[in-house]
């Protein structure tokens, strides 16, 4: 092969893929009045978040580890360059979308179907920040589509009517008839101009025989968009009623909102266990949390924590084991932060934290008698 058809064969990184949909769905949240200075000062603030996280951990953040369109690096809805403001005439605007179920399109599946299309999807990390319902939603709305060698899935400069997730087959993408992508049996493509409301940035060929699945434009925007809007606007509203946040800049909390998962635990069920490796904290959006700690075989319940508390943070400020467990008291709802968000975005915030350290001693103190007592228990 010559060395001009290399350079026609240029594979786009998968970390700029990444970010690219990243930004594009914060730009259609946030909608700000100037696309330059918004990237400017996202990618900004994103290196400086990234150098201090490197910093603090001595090793660098994880690289992306997958090769689709709409994948992203993080579950954080981050940030992208634009192109152009006239492909946003027709923009969605999920606050104003009063239309929560009707126009949600639904196609029947039988369970060997709808078992093939989870399989398909569960690697889509475009995805993996939506709840079961909204998973529930996007299985629905996906139809089947059967594909022959050398069709074309989509056109450049053809408007986008759907979103595409691979089954199997082996699909081809060009630009100005240029080989610059090969898809090989997974992966997704054509969301960027669902999301800009743009024509086809490049075209898909089949290179086999296969089957996709897909959905449609409006579908596809209305579970995205809507999902990522409705997520960050319940969490914003739940970090700004956390004393210890206070701390952090608008934007920080924003970033700390889409990093957020959200997790349900059913009445008595045990959500952290004394002595285990911490994975991350949490912060109750709806019920009531006890926190425990063994004594003499058993548990002693040392404080119940309610809407807007947070738990599970000072095993991650000292690097130590679980010092209580965590029952649910009824019914409760929590937003997780695993342990790598929690380093990357919580260190304005990582003195007030060291601080209820104390506090906690204090409480065990009154409990046991005296610190003697309780080193076991940290």
């Amino acid at each position: 092969m010559s060395a001009q058809q290399n350079k026609q064969r240029l594979q786009v990184p998968d970390a700029l893929r990444e970010i690219l949909l990243e930004f594009s769905i914060a730009y259609l949240l946030e909608q700000p009045g100037d696309i330059v200075d918004y990237a400017v000062e996202f990618f900004t603030k994103l290196q400086e978040s990234r150098k201090a996280s490197a910093l603090k951990q001595s090793v660098d953040l994880p690289s992306p580890d997958e090769s689709v369109l709409s994948q992203e690096d993080e579950p954080v809805v981050q940030r992208f360059v634009g192109r152009r403001k006239s492909v946003f005439a027709e923009a969605y605007d999920p606050e104003n979308d009063d239309d929560d179920e009707g126009a949600t399109a639904i196609f029947p599946k039988t369970d060997e179907q709808r078992a093939r299309l989870t399989e398909s999807v569960k690697n889509i990390l475009l995805f993996r920040s939506l709840d079961k319902e909204q998973m529930n939603q996007v299985l629905d709305a996906m139809f089947e589509k059967k594909v022959v060698l050398d069709e074309y899935i989509i056109r450049q400069g053809d408007d986008g009517d759907n979103f595409y997730v691979i089954e199997s087959g082996v699909y081809k993408a060009f630009v100005n008839e240029k080989h610059i992508h090969t898809y090989n049996n997974s992966g997704s493509f054509g969301e960027l101009a669902l999301l800009y409301n743009m024509p086809r940035a490049a075209s898909i060929q089949a290179d086999s025989e296969g089957f996709l699945w897909a959905m449609d434009r409006q579908t596809f925007r209305r579970i995205l968009l809507k999902s990522a809007f409705k997520k960050r606007k319940m969490y914003e509203k739940l970090l700004d009623s956390v004393p210890m946040l206070k701390a952090l800049q608008n934007y920080e909390r924003m970033n700390l909102a889409d990093a957020l998962i959200s997790k349900s635990f059913q009445k008595g069920e045990r959500i952290i266990q004394q002595g285990e490796v911490a994975d991350g904290m949490y912060f109750i959006e709806d019920g009531k949390i006890s926190i425990q700690i063994s004594q003499d075989g058993g548990e002693v319940e040392i404080s119940q924590l309610g809407t807007g508390q947070y738990f599970g943070e000072l095993a991650l400020v000292t690097h130590r084991p679980r010092a209580a467990s965590a029952y649910a008291l009824e019914n409760c709802k929590v937003a997780f932060l695993d342990v790598e968000a929690f380093e990357r975005l919580l260190g304005p915030c990582m003195e007030i934290m060291k601080r209820s350290i104390d506090d906690y001693e204090t409480q065990l103190i009154k409990i046991f008698g005296s610190k003697n007592n309780i080193t076991d228990t940290r």
